[in-house]
Formats: structure tokens, sequence, C-alpha cells
């Protein structure tokens, strides 16, 4: 399945980038989509067959599944 992740600052998606990287996750940092909105500019859009709550950050806002040309959302930061 195909995420993207939205962040509360640019420091937090290059904090999760290297988890994914770690993990041998495939992903891409991207600016995030307007109709999606973010406290910061930049998202991560990655590949992950899992449960994402076992890969959920503190520096996460928000994390929308990625359906053709929409979005779900299924995380958001309380």
């Amino acid at each position: 399945m195909k995420y993207i992740s939205l962040f509360y600052t640019h420091s937090g998606a290059i904090k999760f980038s290297n988890v994914l990287k770690k993990k041998e996750i495939n992903h891409k940092i991207l600016p995030t989509p307007r109709k999606l909105s973010s406290n910061c500019g930049i998202s991560i859009e990655f590949d992950y067959e899992k449960n994402i709550n076992s890969i959920i950050m503190d520096d996460i806002e928000k994390v929308f599944l990625i359906k053709d040309t929409d979005y779900e959302i299924v995380y958001k930061s309380e």
C-alpha cells in the first residue's frame, strides 16, 4: 500500500526518512500536496504492507493512504 505522511517540522520528516532507510522501506521526500496542507512543506510518500502503527513517530502529524487520486486519513496525531 502507498501512504503519504505529513510532519510538524522539516527535521521530523528527515528523521522519519532515516528510519525508513534503516528498515529498507521504499520512500521519497516530496512537497506536501496542497489539498492536504501541513505545518511544514515536505512530506514522505512510502510503500508499506504492515500495520503503520509500528512505524509512527511523534514527529508525524498525519498519515494518508493514497487511493488512486484521493487520500484517506489513517492516522492523526492528538
